[in-house]
């Protein structure tokens, strides 16, 4: 475990934004949360008596640290951050035996790096990852926000995680059905009361892919919408569309301080669907029943030029309909980018955009007026 002080955000997260942690903890192996924990408590004396007060005032996040990842879905606040920071680098995959259905179980460690844990399911032969393929981020920030992507989503292969509860001070198993997983969504999100620690997912032994659902991947196949292929052709095929997008950060990419999407794809009626559908928009129905119109295309249809500067040092990506960060960037621009976003996307459109990035640090709004983990 490495702990430092007065450690700048913004290297610390992909959009490069946000001011120091006055507290830094980065634990590599799983047996440094023990020690975290408590060095928590004694670091921050009144953490104990916070967390009784929290359960009396139902603030369950009362005391406890944030929790870091890769910062991939992340906007620092431009005064940093004064409570503790955990920064989450445990690695680690253990194949497991099979469940009663066939699935091969898998426990992945929190801070391994989900694109290494996609790339060890294709070598390993399992379905159920392969449309994740390009997503940055860590395996334990998956389940935050139901990580998913052209069709698959974590919720489809979580069978429980393993967290540190700092309200009722203890780890916790808890079945994936308790975590209130939805669209980008779940119990954990915007919550500092669980650290998660280690995730268990069941993947199916195959050769081939699930329904490739979303055109985009089946043009880059050249297949007809429906089909199955080779998991790493699937894979690849993803990656390749994530790359055209800028949305893949590596050292191809033309657009390196990104958070990915900024705004949730919303829901809209039966109505508004068959409407945008007439207009050509990109409308897809969700695991959860929902029916939902891509983000990016309202953006487009709301008049934003790829490349347009938004805010100060905040524009439009030159690949994507999205924003991005450039040089002089500050949490204040980048939320006034969000908002103005949203209102004229409403105007144009009449669909409201609702962001879906974590903010931290002290004094940080998210762009609906809600306060950020302090």
């Amino acid at each position: 475990m490495r702990i430092a002080h007065d450690i700048p955000l913004g290297p610390l997260t992909t959009l490069g934004i946000g001011g120091p942690a006055a507290w830094l903890l980065e634990l590599d192996e799983p047996a440094d949360f023990t020690d975290a924990v408590s060095l928590v408590e004694q670091r921050t004396p009144s953490a104990g008596r916070a967390v009784a007060d929290g359960r009396r005032t139902g603030r369950t996040d009362a005391g406890a640290p944030v929790t870091l990842g890769h910062g991939s879905n992340v906007l620092a606040g431009d005064r940093g951050c004064t409570a503790p920071v955990l920064r989450m680098a445990t690695r680690g995959v253990r194949l497991l035996g099979a469940d009663e259905r066939g699935r091969r179980l898998v426990e992945v460690q929190a801070g391994h790096p989900l694109s290494d844990l996609v790339n060890t399911a294709l070598t390993e032969g399992l379905m159920g990852t392969e449309m994740l393929a390009g997503i940055p981020g860590t395996v334990g920030a998956a389940p935050v926000q139901n990580v998913g992507a052209y069709g698959q989503e974590i919720s489809d292969v979580l069978v429980d995680v393993t967290a540190w509860d700092w309200q009722l001070r203890r780890r916790v198993r808890i079945p994936a059905e308790e975590c209130g997983l939805g669209h980008r969504t779940s119990v954990f999100k915007g919550a500092r009361r669980w650290t998660l620690l280690t995730l268990v997912l069941a993947l199916r032994p195959a050769t081939l892919s699930a329904p490739v659902t979303y055109p985009a991947v089946a043009g880059q196949l050249d297949v007809p919408v429906g089909s199955r292929v080779p998991l790493a052709e699937a894979a690849q095929a993803v990656r390749d569309v994530r790359r055209g997008k800028g949305m893949v950060l590596d050292e191809l990419s033309r657009e390196p301080r990104t958070i990915g999407s900024v705004f949730l794809s919303p829901e809209v009626t039966e109505a508004q669907a068959t409407a945008l559908r007439r207009d050509r928009a990109p409308v897809h129905s969700f695991p959860d029943g929902s029916i939902r119109v891509s983000a990016s295309w309202l953006i487009r249809r709301a008049g934003f030029a790829l490349g347009t500067t938004v805010a100060d040092g905040v524009r439009i990506s030159s690949q994507h309909y999205t924003l991005v960060a450039d040089d002089g960037a500050t949490s204040a621009g980048f939320i006034e980018a969000t908002t103005l976003v949203r209102q004229r996307v409403l105007e144009r459109t009449g669909v409201l955009l609702t962001p879906e990035i974590d903010c931290i640090g002290d004094g940080l709004t998210d762009g609906r007026g809600m306060a950020a983990a302090p």
